[in-house]
């Protein structure tokens, strides 16, 4: 069965964490990703462990349906390889500082003259325009800036980081939705354009009801800790056990919770009959709520709960994620054997297509792993292959080791 994006070739130049995630997600869904990796060690997580026989897993879990093509892109033979390359590609991905590919002579205005279907994606810290455009950025630097950090832990506490990389995530989850979008006007235009995705705009965009609470207030949304600022009661609650999240997200589940608990009492309390009264008089309800749940473990509050209709859930740790019944029912953990670190768990493919499901087929390649089968196919020879690697344009050529 045909993947949803067979036939779309994408010229990949990112690195890390935020382009990476986003030609992944391409790749799954069946795009042909060469990955273009400099010549001085690749793509810097090769280095980020943990390590498995001396491999990257960070590097494996992100770089999976990829092939890996080492190219000094300084070099002029390097620049004549990717310009041939980018004559038959429908998407150049990069996530350098702004002026970097201009820098080279292979910024979006000179690729277009080359192809003017392709689609140029670029991720960066704070985007092609505006005052801090040269500024780097890392995941942490556009969560503190971006205000998630801010909204994040315990009241009165410090500020928390999200434990994902969400600035990373969220901006390569963006740059894919811009990438199809500017794919699917090219079919009417014939023509690509340049999608420019800022970490600092992603954390901006998924601030969510914190900006409409400042727009009304006039006062900074801080941190309410595990429960919802605006939904009342939607929290964690200590058990005998260990913690039990409870979301009764309207006034009916509430009125289901107080009785299924024992505490009718609470259900006709004025201070309490609202959503709007709950979260306001949160202070009063929070212990009263914490004394009954405190009286029983998990997993008696689970079934209790959901005979109830009520939503509730146990706070997972990994070990009890991977293992889940509905993760695993979905195919959202797989295992991948890897040449050199073996059998590897990853995350699955969460967007699920009922007639042309993605999958992944191959490992994260080794460092100039398909140099060979790429430059043959542009009309390279081995001599040429050897020559190339003997003036630094590639490296990791296996005609040397023939």
């Amino acid at each position: 069965m045909e993947k949803a994006l067979a036939g779309v070739r994408v010229l990949d130049l990112t690195r890390v964490l935020a382009g990476p995630y986003a030609s992944m997600i391409l790749g799954d869904l069946g795009a042909d990703i060469v990955k273009i990796e400099n010549t001085q060690g690749g793509d810097d997580s090769r280095s980020f462990g943990p390590f498995v026989n001396g491999e990257s897993v960070y590097f494996i879990s992100l770089n999976r349906n990829k092939k890996s093509l080492s190219l000094n892109l300084k070099s002029e033979e390097g620049k004549a390889i990717f310009l041939q390359l980018v004559k038959e590609a429908d998407i150049v991905l990069e996530n350098f500082r702004p002026g970097t590919m201009e820098k080279l002579g292979l910024g979006y205005e000179e690729l277009e003259k080359v192809n003017p279907g392709l689609v140029y994606a670029a991720t960066s810290g704070f985007g092609h325009t505006g005052p801090y455009s040269q500024k780097a950025a890392y995941d942490l630097i556009v969560q503190g800036m971006g205000g998630i950090m801010s909204l994040t832990g315990e009241p009165e506490g410090p500020p928390t980081r999200v434990g994902a990389s969400v600035g990373d995530i969220t901006s390569g989850l963006f740059t894919t939705i811009g990438i199809l979008a500017a794919l699917n006007k090219r079919k009417e235009t014939g023509l690509g354009q340049k999608v420019d995705v800022s970490m600092l705009d992603c954390q901006v965009a998924i601030l969510e009801n914190a900006i409409a609470r400042y727009a009304v207030s006039g006062s900074s949304p801080k941190p309410t800790g595990n429960r919802h600022p605006s939904i009342t009661p939607f929290s964690v609650f200590k058990a005998t056990d260990g913690y039990v999240v409870v979301a009764a997200g309207n006034d009916t589940l509430w009125q289901k919770w107080c009785y299924t608990v024992g505490r009718e009492d609470l259900a006709q309390d004025p201070r309490f009959k609202t959503n709007g009264n709950r979260t306001d008089n949160w202070d009063a309800l929070e212990p009263l709520m914490s004394e009954v749940m405190s009286q029983k473990g998990v997993e008696d509050w689970l079934t209790i709960l959901e005979e109830a209709g009520i939503p509730a859930s146990p706070i997972n740790d990994v070990a009890k994620v991977v293992e889940h019944p509905q993760v695993v029912a979905r195919d959202m953990i797989v295992h991948q054997e890897h040449p050199v670190a073996g059998s590897i768990m990853m995350p699955g493919i969460p967007i699920k297509l009922s007639k042309n499901p993605g999958s992944i087929d191959t490992p994260a390649p080794t460092l100039g792993e398909h140099n060979e089968a790429i430059l043959k196919g542009l009309g390279y020879t081995e001599e040429d292959l050897i020559r190339l690697e003997e003036a630094g344009v590639i490296v990791g050529n296996a005609v040397l080791n023939k």
